[in-house]
């Protein structure tokens, strides 16, 4: 049986955020903006992660990484037992709904100048993606698309397709 032919928009089609957060296992790594930043860093070892999300109550009210640390406690001289997450969380969140796309994410991502993006639903994190997984996502779907072409070129040179 011969595989059907993809419309465009079939072939060009992303996996949605959904898929995605589902290959990673949807897991969320978050803290309170009460812990210290020490805690939130020893999280983001043992997890060997770089960013976790700030909830309260479930909610979603900021987040830090590496780089919220080494800008607003080291290079201040602060003490990372003695602050807390709330103090140099980033507040302004930017955020996706699952609705959004692959390429969309890219974009945001690229023009703002940040490597995660929290998908969301309300308030509720329903996981984090990084550049590292859209970029991994980009190279498959463009593997896909190429192997999809040529089965449909194969299969329409072999004259094995009726139009």
């Amino acid at each position: 049986m011969e595989p059907p032919i993809k419309t465009p928009e079939q072939l060009l089609r992303y996996r949605s955020l959904d898929q995605i957060l589902a290959d990673k296992g949807n897991v969320v790594y978050a803290v309170s903006p009460n812990e210290s930043v020490f805690s939130a860093l020893q999280l983001m070892a043992e997890k060997n992660i770089g960013f976790v999300t700030v909830e309260e109550n479930t909610k979603l009210v900021g987040v830090l990484s590496e780089r919220d640390y080494a800008r607003k406690v080291i290079l201040q001289g602060r003490a990372s037992k003695d602050t807390p997450v709330g103090d140099i969380m980033t507040k302004d969140v930017v955020t996706v709904s699952v609705e959004q796309t692959v390429p969309q994410c890219m974009e945001l991502m690229s023009t703002r100048g940040f490597r995660h993006l929290p998908v969301v639903s309300g308030l509720k994190v329903l996981g984090v993606l990084s550049i590292r997984d859209l970029l991994k996502e980009t190279i498959a779907h463009h593997e896909r698309l190429i192997r999809d072409l040529e089965l449909e070129r194969t299969a329409m040179l072999s004259g094995g397709t009726s139009y």
